[in-house]
């Protein structure tokens, strides 16, 4: 099996290298499809207990602008696997709260530094703006011998997309069903869900619908009115269906997303719209009007608590066992809350399924860092299976 990866990760046409992971749908299907299979590679190893250090020393440096536990955990253990050491960049303990520009902290953060993992999603418009403009940071500083060679960065969640969530999600999927090619065809409802609290980002539904219709599938967004994504995203998913054969539908109705579907995904986020008019609450520090936005958005939220994945909405699905997915934390009912977006018993029943899920994360974080390090990553990948140096010597 390795060697077969190993030869098909070689014939995948890439230009990964010396490239800035920022959202899948920039990225071309060949160079989609390198990252799962070296994630896989690189799993396979893992777990035979056979290295896969392929940095002597170096840095990869995490910004987390956001709270985060999975993600946080994942860039970590990605990192460590690849042999680097994380030094996370605390802004609050940083020269950052006097002002110090963007320009430079990105290089004086990244003398020795490979790369740079970023999570950034509390701002709509800001978050991948900013990871751009780190990345044009390190070009100059690279470009005008500040750096010695210039970082990667690793986009761990902006405002517009979430994609080692995502990337994560369709490596489960093709593990799940068998195949890649197996997906095509196959429903998908990415639905809205009841949360007793608000302003969840829009990046994860973002993400499934800009990825997951670039395999063929058949993709339903399913939310209540007003409860909209950024527009742009939506025109992309429509055009990502058409160029592949599948298709891109949005629903009004949860029953209806549900009905035959696959695969189900319901999770909360809020409006469009509202997060527009939090980003400028944020940007001008208006706690009051913040709380006041918070009130009038739960209130609406509350409207809509039949929007939640129960038992009775599960036999509506493709042979009443449509897989259930969830980026995690879920809000479960009874459970974590008194109402959410799942029912408990459901979310039991495919909980290990969920853990299995997110457990694809750091390969796939591994696998964006070592595609952007090494030209050729089959080779090193070949390398290190053959060397079958002993990570943990028994």
């Amino acid at each position: 099996m390795i060697e077969n990866y190993i030869k098909t990760i070689s014939n995948l046409k890439s230009s990964l290298y010396q490239k800035d992971f920022l959202l899948t749908w920039k990225k071309t299907k060949d160079e989609l499809e390198q990252i799962l299979y070296i994630a896989e590679v690189i799993k396979y190893l893992r777990d035979n207990n056979i290295s896969v250090r392929c940095f002597d020393s170096g840095l990869a440096i995490s910004i987390f602008r956001d709270h985060s536990t999975r993600t946080r955990f994942s860039f970590a253990s990605a990192a460590n696997l690849l042999g680097l050491e994380v030094q996370d960049m605390d802004e609050t303990k940083s020269q950052i709260a006097h002002g110090e520009t963007v320009r430079e902290t990105a290089n004086m953060i990244s003398f020795m530094a490979d790369i740079i993992g970023i999570r950034d999603d509390m701002f709509l418009g800001a978050g991948n703006a900013y990871m751009r403009e780190v990345g044009k940071a390190l070009d100059e500083g690279y470009r005008e011998g500040v750096l010695p060679q210039r970082p990667g960065i690793v986009n761990l969640q902006c405002d517009i997309d979430h994609p080692t969530q995502s990337m994560a999600d369709l490596l489960h999927l093709k593990n799940y069903f068998g195949s890649i090619e197996n997906l095509a065809g196959k429903k998908i409802a990415m639905t809205w869900a009841y949360s007793p609290s608000y302003g969840k980002p829009l990046s994860v539904p973002q993400g499934i619908i800009g990825l997951m219709t670039r395999f063929g599938m058949e993709v339903v967004l399913a939310y209540p009115e007003g409860y909209d994504l950024i527009p742009d995203v939506i025109e992309l998913a429509g055009k990502n269906a058409k160029e592949t054969g599948g298709s891109f539908t949005i629903s009004n109705n949860m029953e209806e997303a549900f009905s035959n579907a696959d695969i189900v995904y319901p999770k909360s986020w809020a409006p469009y719209k509202v997060m527009e008019q939090r980003t400028e609450l944020l940007k001008k520090k208006d706690n009051d009007g913040l709380k006041e936005l918070e009130k009038e958005c739960l209130a609406n939220n509350a409207r809509f608590k039949r929007w939640e994945c129960t038992e009775e909405k599960m036999q509506l699905t493709n042979n009443r066992k449509a897989l259930y997915m969830h980026c995690l934390p879920a809000d479960i009912s009874n459970i974590s809350c008194k109402q959410g977006e799942v029912q408990d018993s459901v979310f039991e029943r495919y909980r290990i399924q969920t853990y299995k899920e997110a457990g694809y994360k750091p390969y796939i974080i591994a696998a964006m860092i070592l595609a952007n390090q090494f030209e050729e990553p089959a080779k090193i990948i070949e390398k290190l299976y053959k060397n079958s140096h002993k990570r943990k010597v028994s």
